[in-house]
């Protein structure tokens, strides 16, 4: 569940850098403004100069890794797929009995 909660936090400061940066969340908006954004913009991360665009596709792509459970990432889904199955099989087992 540690995994979950952590790709929760990237996936939130993705969209807060994307709102701070953009003033909007709206995909259209973004995509629109985005190439502006290119050239002359940094944020300085930990000593390291990174440019926004890159730092909140990284944080979004980060979440999205983290909530799909991909390959590395995945700890978390056997033990929610066994607490789904317990309770979405029941009530069927209870219709053909």
């Amino acid at each position: 569940m540690v995994v979950n909660r952590v790709s929760d936090l990237f996936f939130t400061i993705g969209i807060l850098a994307t709102f701070f940066t953009f003033q909007t969340v709206d995909f259209n908006t973004v995509f629109a403004l985005a190439p502006y954004f290119t050239a002359g913009a940094s944020i300085n991360l930990a000593g390291y100069v990174v440019p926004p665009l890159t730092l909140i596709t990284f944080l979004l792509f980060l979440g999205a890794m983290g909530k799909s459970a991909q390959i590395g990432l995945h700890t978390w889904l056997p033990s929610a797929m066994e607490g789904y199955y317990l309770w979405a099989l029941q009530p069927k087992i209870l219709l053909y009995a």
